[in-house]
């Protein structure tokens, strides 16, 4: 027999995803598993299409990140033209990423993941939300909705559009940025970096008040990797750093030869794939990426206030990577501060950012193209194969959540191990089990393109592998 159990409202959780723990004779936790479970295909119907259409039609993956996949998009088409588009249109493309790091980090930490830690994990899941927030604390409430709609401006005035933006294209960008619109975004950037450091002081109380749970966590010990220039974090362009669990450099290597490094392994029970670091081989070779790995990988930050804060996070591991996966909240927060300065560095430098000098002319032609970027969930290439005609032959693209997905399932499996007793799953440690996921702030529908409702489904089964408890969460 099957005890079914629905719990509404909505979850946290974007996507369609599904967990299964699985128990002894005893009813103890012996193996658990993060399935992905739909598909969609989206680099099968980009085939046929022209590359210069690629920058508009890959947004449409995402509405949560759709800045993101724009920008490696175009990256993309610039690297099969071969061309080094206007200084002008790097700084606006790089201005616009940083709107949609503060819009979706600030979505992400205080839309859903600040309840799990504001709210007690056993509390009616009607509260865990935004809403219960506002009504708690309504101040933080109006804080949290101001910094993210103020990288929401910073996207409309710079990319056309607050959702699948426009504005970047094969050669550069379609239009400059007027002198209002950076006198706008200039009169907001100074309260996103304030609202910032309230935010990271929030992070800071939560770590305090979770220093028991941090620890026991899903602490995995991983690789790691993410963008670097000069030895800072990057976010728009870079070399690509693979680190050790112990932080030892093992690769930093140009993001056009990542085939070379990376390899993907296959499960049957889920249809994103396992990436891997190829010279140790899988599962050895399993990385993170996203706001942990990418500040683990980081030896400094370029703007002073996030760089003060990367000191304090870098103490957490003694000289070591920080594997504590709650951190991975911290860790985002020091990326929204700098964001916000990076943002204040760009539309204040000097004048070339309103230059109408922003794209150059170009022409259909064959080729190949990789462009990477770091999206907010983490490292996401873009690789084309383009015709004589300028249609795509072939495209693929690794997403960051498919990077975390060994990650997420590792971490889903350690917490269950520790939170999950019984064949019933009680609304405490269900919460504990969407929180380890929760961390990666994963975007399923990138990773598998789907579209449609977004339930999170778990299960529980007897040693015998008959289900006896099922959750689902609609997101």
């Amino acid at each position: 027999m099957t005890d079914t159990i629905t719990i509404a409202p909505v979850s946290r959780v974007e996507g369609h995803g599904k967990v299964t723990i699985h128990l002894d004779s005893n009813k103890k936790v012996v193996e658990s598993h993060f399935h992905v479970v739909e598909f969609r295909g989206f680099e099968k119907f980009c085939e046929g299409r022209l590359m210069s259409e690629m920058p508009v039609i890959t947004t449409r993956i995402c509405g949560i990140c759709p800045v993101s996949h724009h920008l490696a998009s175009a990256k993309t088409c610039d690297d099969v033209l071969g061309m080094d588009i206007p200084p002008a249109a790097k700084l606006l493309r790089e201005l616009m990423h940083m709107g949609q790091f503060i819009n979706s980090h600030s979505l992400h930490f205080f839309y859903m993941a600040a309840p799990d830690f504001l709210f007690p994990p056993s509390s009616d899941p009607a509260k865990r939300n935004i809403i219960g927030i506002i009504e708690a604390n309504p101040e933080l409430g109006k804080k949290a909705i101001r910094l993210r709609q103020i990288g929401q401006n910073i996207i409309e005035r710079v990319g056309g559009r607050p959702i699948h933006p426009v504005s970047a294209i094969p050669g550069g960008m379609s239009k400059p940025l007027s002198h209002e619109d950076r006198f706008l975004i200039s009169k907001e950037v100074d309260e996103a970096i304030e609202l910032a450091k309230l935010g990271i002081q929030l992070g800071k109380e939560i770590n305090e008040k979770y220093a028991d749970v941090i620890p026991r966590f899903a602490v995995i010990k991983t690789n790691y990797m993410g963008l670097v220039k000069d030895g800072n974090l990057e976010l728009y362009d870079g070399k690509l750093r693979l680190i050790d669990k112990a932080g030892k450099t093992l690769e930093e290597f140009d993001p056009s030869n990542y085939l070379d490094y990376l390899g993907e392994h296959v499960e049957d029970w889920s249809y994103l794939k396992f990436p891997f670091y190829k010279k140790q081989g899988f599962p050895e070779g399993i990385y993170r990426v996203a706001p942990l790995g990418r500040l683990n990988v980081a030896d400094a930050i370029s703007t002073p206030l996030a760089n003060k804060e990367l000191g304090e996070f870098k103490a957490l591991g003694n000289g070591k990577p920080v594997h504590e996966t709650l951190y991975y909240h911290y860790a985002r927060l020091i990326e929204i501060l700098y964001a916000a300065e990076r943002a204040k560095e760009l539309i204040e430098a000097d004048d070339e950012i309103v230059s109408k000098d922003v794209r150059l002319r170009v022409e259909r032609k064959a080729g190949e193209g990789i462009g990477v970027i770091e999206a907010p969930r983490g490292t996401l290439i873009h690789h084309y194969w383009v015709d004589d005609n300028g249609k795509i032959e072939k495209a693929n693209l690794i997403v960051a959540t498919v990077q975390n997905n060994p990650a997420m399932d590792m971490s889903v499996n350690e917490v269950a191990k520790e939170f999950v007793k019984g064949s019933k799953i009680e609304q405490g440690a269900l919460n504990m089990v969407e929180m380890a996921v929760r961390c990666y702030d994963p975007c399923l529908s990138c990773a598998s393109h789907a579209i449609g409702q977004m339930p999170l489904v778990i299960e529980l089964l007897a040693a015998d592998g008959m289900v006896v408890d099922v959750v689902e969460r609609r997101a």
